[in-house]
């Protein structure tokens, strides 16, 4: 009897270990489907020429915003409610003021009762369900630009290849690798492309202040800005903020670099309440851990010549495996 429950004992471990080499191996495939010709694709349309710089609530912004969704479909990845887009609405002072837009309840009432403008805009979500339903992680990017200048002398369009179209190129290349994984993850996976944040997190900011669930939201992934080289003589050199209280968030890419061979050169930036920069202040401001990716500031930023073919695809390519690993631990492990 005693001799049985060895055997069995043996069988069961061996069966733990045979699971977690399968898993182990599937999220390895996963990430190996993560590479430089399809960031090519991505930020190259994107960022084309025919897109106008994506500014929020135009046309341009809306191809964008079908071809992500488009992808989203085909790959078979859910909308997280009834439908893909989010739409929203947001408020602003008659043009001669210069003020900003709000989506803000209190601040869309009062403007309401006064001379404004309206933009009409919308949020891409889709999600992959896990296994507690009750728990979710977000990986993130806005796909809107600032648009094009007729005014301008020369090259009007301002493209937004690294702004932020190679942030969008890894969200959509993190979604896919997980449906290659054929693992359903822990938690809920939400894949959000936010609208409107060169005005002001506007996508983002309406999501956190309408998601019913957002208590359960156990982290957020941001990219802004993942593709150009800001020290040229180190061209695998990029920033890395994170939540610091979550120390967990800097080993593991530290690891995972070291495993996996990432070509990477992180700057740290271990951040008590990251609330600036981008959408992940959205996040930030409700005590949500948060992972930012970015590769800091260049001569482009917001200017015409933010195009495709300055992007660093190798470096894009690595930064967004490593980010695929970090949103598998984000689903998968326990606590953090």
């Amino acid at each position: 009897m005693t001799a049985l429950w060895a055997v069995m004992g043996v069988a069961t471990v061996s069966a733990k270990k045979d699971k977690g080499t399968k898993t182990m191996t599937a999220k390895e495939m996963a990430m190996q489907t993560i590479t430089m010709d399809a960031a090519k694709a991505h930020i190259g349309f994107l960022a084309s020429d025919e897109l106008r710089g994506r500014k929020a609530g135009t046309n341009d912004s809306k191809v964008a915003a079908q071809y992500i969704k488009s992808l989203l479909r085909q790959w078979g990845i859910a909308p997280l409610a009834d439908k893909y887009e989010q739409p929203f609405s947001a408020y602003s002072m008659e043009w001669q003021k210069k003020k900003p837009y709000y989506v803000e309840p209190d601040s869309v009432a009062k403007l309401k009762g006064m001379t404004h403008r309206k933009l009409n805009m919308y949020n891409i979500l889709g999600m992959i369900p896990g296994k507690k339903t009750d728990e979710y992680v977000i990986v993130g990017a806005h796909f809107d630009h600032v648009g094009y200048d007729p005014d301008l002398d020369g090259d009007q369009i301002y493209n937004g290849a690294d702004d932020n179209a190679s942030g969008v190129s890894a969200v959509l290349q993190i979604a896919k690798a997980f449906v290659e994984s054929k693992t359903v993850p822990e938690r809920n996976i939400i894949f959000a492309f936010w609208d409107g944040e060169e005005l002001g997190l506007l996508g983002s900011k309406y999501f956190v202040q309408t998601c019913q669930f957002i208590d359960q939201v156990k982290g957020y992934l941001n990219f802004d800005m993942i593709g150009r080289n800001n020290k040229p003589e180190n061209p695998s050199y990029m920033v890395y903020f994170y939540t610091a209280a979550h120390t967990a968030f800097g080993d593991w890419l530290k690891e995972d670099i070291q495993r996996y061979g990432l070509n990477l050169d992180p700057s740290y930036r271990a951040w008590d309440n990251p609330v600036g920069g981008s959408d992940n202040g959205s996040f930030a401001k409700k005590g949500i851990p948060i992972i930012w990716y970015h590769t800091d500031g260049h001569p482009d930023y917001h200017q015409p010549g933010d195009e495709a073919c300055k992007i660093n695809y190798a470096k894009t390519r690595d930064i967004t495996r490593a980010a695929f690993l970090n949103v598998w631990n984000l689903a998968n492990v326990e606590s953090y």
